[in-house]
């Protein structure tokens, strides 16, 4: 939909939207197992895993945005790596990583690679001005860590985990504005995902 006024603040969705999460995951299990010497399960077993991976995540965060602060909040991070483990137990894989090769694997999401116009594409939009902003469920630090792999040169990095609690909480939404002094209406949400899109719009963002 055509935007009837420009924006002044950008607010981007990341997974999906600006990084490639399947491809890169994906390699990072084929490459963990075979490292391990787990030679038996083919490519698209690991793609399968990583989209299950993802989905506990989407679970995940929808359920604790729906609670609205009735549950203790938990990171990505750690819901990731107890994810990961209970992933690997179900497929009687849970003695293949070590401890720490658990753990290290679980932070993939860290180390992202961006879709090929990413970079190129916000340093044009932060030449034309806009204020080019992460709203991302990541955590803190997974963002931070995945913006400096990528090279994403975002002018601000937020997170849901500023306000503790995830998309689609409208908290979220109006949160990130009011830390960039900007009336919602000032702030275009963009993302890949449409339930992300009609949060933001219920709470007088645009979208794009």
């Amino acid at each position: 939909m055509p935007l009837t006024q420009r924006p002044r603040a950008l607010l981007f969705d990341v997974f999906g939207t600006c990084v490639d999460w399947r491809k890169t995951v994906t390699a990072a299990l084929i490459a963990a197992a075979k490292g391990a010497g787990e030679m038996t399960k083919d490519a698209d077993f690991w793609a399968t895993f990583a989209q299950s991976w993802r989905n506990s995540y989407l679970t995940f965060t929808k359920s604790l945005a729906a609670a609205n602060g009735s549950i203790p909040f938990k990171t990505v991070d750690e819901h990731h790596l107890d994810s990961l483990r209970e992933l690997l137990s179900e497929h009687s894989l849970g003695s293949l990583l070590s401890v720490s090769q658990t753990v290290h694997l679980s932070l993939i999401w860290h180390r992202l690679d961006p879709w090929t116009d990413t970079v190129d594409g916000l340093a044009a939009l932060n030449k034309a001005g806009f204020i080019t902003v992460t709203l991302t469920n990541g955590n803190m630090s997974l963002i931070e860590d995945m913006v400096e792999h990528s090279g994403m040169p975002f002018s601000q990095i937020f997170s849901a985990e500023l306000f503790n609690s995830y998309k689609p909480n409208p908290k979220i939404y109006l949160g990130a504005a009011d830390r960039l002094g900007l009336k919602p209406e000032e702030c275009a949400m963009v993302a890949a995902h449409l339930d992300d899109l009609v949060g933001a719009r219920a709470c007088g963002l645009k979208t794009v």
